[in-house]
């Protein structure tokens, strides 16, 4: 009798198991669409030339990843890491915003309120050859 019990038990918990992963996983759709670059910028620690690009954001994934493919010339595709996002109203435009450093423009925030949210990116880093140039420049200076 005990035994009939916790198959039935463990029957009933593997059904109710099934029943909550795929409306999880299926929950949302990735974020879409395109956008036109005028100009070359630095996104994350990727140079991204001018040129039409597509881009898809998946919502739901594992990784926050923006993937971006070229669309216009020679085709490339870049991997950038979404540093946060956060849920903005849907009545504002899609745009993307870009802030200067010293060494040129980079993309800070993507703003999709068709899907009512805005992608941030950490802005670009310096390369260990930069920091190689501003330390010997500043002990040869002493």
């Amino acid at each position: 009798m005990t035994s009939i019990r916790r198959f039935v038990y463990v029957a009933l918990l593997a059904a109710a198991a099934f029943n909550f992963a795929p409306k999880t996983a299926s929950a949302e759709e990735p974020a879409k669409g395109k956008f036109t670059l005028t100009r070359d910028v630095m996104w994350g620690n990727a140079k991204i030339p001018a040129g039409e690009y597509q881009f898809s954001y998946n919502i739901a994934g594992v990784s926050p990843v923006l993937v971006l493919s070229k669309i216009s010339g020679s085709p490339a595709g870049y991997m950038v890491l979404v540093r946060a996002t956060k849920e903005i109203a849907s009545s504002a435009s899609s745009h993307l915003v870009l802030e200067t450093s010293p060494d040129g423009s980079y993309v800070s925030t993507m703003q999709l309120p068709e899907f009512g949210m805005a992608l941030e990116f950490s802005a670009p880093r310096k390369t260990e050859k930069q920091f190689a140039k501003a330390a010997i420049a500043t002990s040869a200076g002493q």
